[in-house]
Formats: structure tokens, sequence, C-alpha cells
């Protein structure tokens, strides 16, 4: 009968080990016992930028990427984009549950009446310079709200935990806005706490002189599920480090902090950007042919294409391109969703692409988006931070929670120098 371990053979001195295989992984651990003599450490496994090693288990996200799967709890990305508000999804990834109505309605309310963020931010806010870039701001801004809620160092708490987790979900679209506007040089708007989520965050970006500031539902929507599509994404760059620092029993807005750090780099929040900045490059369809060739020949990238973890189409890709319309169709056609489809479509109908299982990721037409609702692209990383915190937060909680883990502390390979022997500065 077949047995569900690894047979391990070490060819230096011929010993064999068997190790037992669980969910299609072996435990890095059990390579320890593998040594050339008995007084090595030990084995360990090797891969940089963890490509293919699983630090944790999970019941949150799933991802096939060969099928280009993506579920929440269960529950595929298509079907929440469609049917749910950010709220309930927010929900979905915290609990582990959807909300029936009395649920949700109590947790919006706690969403609600957290949105205002103290005084002393706002002129913390002021402190910088004026061209400061929004995604800096909120990196900061999020860290210093530790300093406010002393008691978010209650980790093991778990109506501590839940209590900060509504202050920064709630409080995200404030400092987003805030960030904004201080770039704008424009006053900022406090919370209208009878706007949905995403109304409530167009009515701090975008308030002017009326009275009350009534968003367009369309534009609103979209922002709803743009920030659905974007809620949580299994163990990404952002996901690890918010992991990680939680790990040393850091509290939430110091780990959310270092979440957006990570998502302030190009590689991962900065992608919508540069798919824009490259379709403008492009600035006509009868130079899509030229930049294909040019992508080949790699002199450039082709920017919102392909993904570590994805090698079908994206199925955040496929909402998004339908959602792109809604908003064109309020706020006008932008010039660049024409070369976009077209770069798609020559894309996939290229060997060379199809061979390389590249295909459209979520940034590819979120950017686009985005730039119609007039927003700067400095602004973009910071909406995909307010979407992703509560996957950051579901994340934390599940590694608190899970008595295998602990600090994040990965090995190395040292391949430096030894035994060198020191010499005095007037020597050397």
């Amino acid at each position: 009968m077949a047995k569900n371990t690894l047979t391990i053979t070490d060819n230096r001195n011929g010993a064999t080990y068997e190790v037992p295989i669980q969910n299609d992984t072996v435990r890095a651990m059990d390579l320890r016992q593998i040594k050339e003599h008995s007084d090595d450490f030990g084995m360990m496994s090797y891969d940089p930028a963890f490509k293919n090693t699983a630090s944790t288990t999970s019941r949150i996200t799933l991802i096939d990427g060969a099928r280009g799967v993506l579920q929440y709890r269960g529950y595929s990305i298509e079907e929440l984009a469609a049917k749910s508000s950010f709220l309930e999804v927010a929900h979905l990834l915290i609990s582990g549950e959807l909300p029936n109505t009395d649920e949700l309605g109590e947790f919006q309310h706690q969403i609600t009446h957290h949105t205002m963020v103290h005084e002393n931010i706002r002129e913390f806010i002021d402190a910088f310079r004026y061209d400061a870039h929004p995604m800096g701001i909120l990196v900061s801004t999020v860290a210093a709200l530790s300093t406010f809620y002393p008691d978010a160092k209650e980790v093991s708490d778990p109506a501590s935990r839940r209590l900060q987790m509504h202050r920064l979900i709630a409080k995200m679209p404030t400092l987003a806005a805030y960030a904004y506007r201080h770039r704008r040089g424009l006053p900022y708007i406090y919370p209208d706490n009878d706007l949905s989520y995403a109304g409530n965050l167009l009515n701090m970006l975008f308030k002017m002189t009326e009275v009350r500031y009534e968003p367009n539902p369309t534009v609103a929507k979209a922002l709803d599920v743009l920030f659905i599509l974007h809620a949580d994404h299994e163990q990404n760059c952002s996901t690890s480090s918010m992991r990680a620092v939680g790990s040393s029993r850091a509290d939430p807005f110091s780990a959310t902090a270092a979440a957006c750090a990570a998502l302030y780099g190009p590689l991962h929040g900065g992608a919508n950007e540069a798919v824009v900045r490259m379709l403008a490059e492009i600035g006509s369809v009868s130079n899509i042919p030229s930049y294909l060739e040019r992508v080949k020949q790699g002199e450039v990238r082709l920017m919102g294409f392909g993904h570590r973890v994805y090698k079908n189409y994206d199925p955040r890709a496929k909402v998004i391109k339908s959602l792109a319309y809604d908003v064109f169709s309020e706020l006008g056609q932008n010039p660049l969703i024409d070369i976009a489809v077209e770069l798609e479509g020559k894309a996939l109908d290229d060997p060379y692409f199809a061979e390389r299982k590249l295909y459209p990721n979520v940034d590819f037409y979120s950017g686009l988006i985005y730039q119609s609702m007039n927003l700067p692209m400095d602004i973009f990383p910071v909406l995909f931070a307010i979407g992703r915190t509560p996957g950051w937060l579901a994340q934390w909680e599940e590694m608190l929670t899970d008595a295998e883990q602990k600090i994040a502390r990965p090995r190395q390979v040292y391949v430096g120098k030894r035994d060198r022997s020191y010499v005095p500065i007037d020597q050397r």
C-alpha cells in the first residue's frame, strides 16, 4: 500500500530518510535530520523570495493559479464582486462568514463609529511637505495611530483585536483622503457617516463648497467593487510583512504600517500606475505591434501582464474590465482604454505571450478607472491599501491564533568570509 511519505537518499553517505507528506508539502524542519556528520547543523531548504515555500496554513484565501480561481473563505471573487458590498466582504474575511442583515448592520455601525481621527493627526499631516507622496503620509499616520490607542498592544485579547480592526478599516479612508487633500492644498473634509463606505471616501476626496456632497452611485459602486477585488490575495509581499511584523506581537497599527510600506513599492502597489504610464507611452493603437516587438526583445516590459501565482487569466481582471466601461459611461471614455483593449487582444493572440502564460492581471485596467475618476497616480497605492486592510487584519489575527506560528525568523546560507584576523587601522 502506498505511503504518504517521501524517501530521500543522501548520496554523500548513502543514508536514507523517510519524510511525511502533508497537504502536498514536506516540513522544512524534517530536513534537519539529514546530516553528513552527526555534529552537522542539518539540511535546510533554500528558497529566495519564497517562490515555493509555504510559511503557513490558512483558511482565508484560495488561489488556484493554473485555473485562474480566486476565492475568499470559499466564495468566488466573481460572485462576491457582483452581489456583495465591501463591508460584507470585510466581515467575511475577518469573521469567516458572510453576515446576515443584523450582523451587517452592527458591523457597519462599528465602522462608521470610528471614521474620525484625532485632530492631532491633522496637525501631523500638516507637518509634511506640500508635495509629500500620499503613500508616505499613509504609512506614517497609520503607524502614528498606535500612539493614540495604547490598548492596541493587547493583541492576545480577542475583544481588543476586534476593536482595532474596526478602527483601522474605518480610519484608512479618512487618512487616505487627508493625504490626498494635503497634496492638493485643500482643506480636510470630515467623514459623512450617512454615506456608504465608498461614498464617504469620495466625499472626503472631492467635496468642495457644496453643503452636502452626493457621490455618483456608479462611481461609488465601482470603487466598492475595486476594494473587494483587492481585499486579500494570499501570502503576497505586504501580507507577509503584516504577518512577520505581527509575529513579534507588535500592535496592529504598526504591523499595518509595515504592510503599507511594502505596498508602497512599485513592484507591488505601484503596478497599475506603471500600466497607465505604459499605455501613455504607446500612445496609439498603431504603435502596439512595435511595442510588443520591443517587449520580445527585452527592451521594455509588458506591464499589467503575468503574475507570480496566476498562470491563467486573473479573475479580477475580467471583473475590472467590465467595471471600467460602467465608469466610462458616467464619466466619459478614457482615451487609453482603446489602446488597452487592443494591446490585450494582440498579446493574447501572440504565441510568444501565450506560451509564457502572460495574461492580464488586476492592475491592467484598475489604473484606467482611477484615472477616469480624476485621481492622480500617486493616490493609486493608497486606494489599494484601503481595500487590502481587511485582508491584512484577517491574516494578522489568523497568524496570532495559530499555535504553530512563532516570531518570524528566516534562516540564511552564509557565503561570506570566515575567521579573519583583525587589522588595526594604522596597519590597513
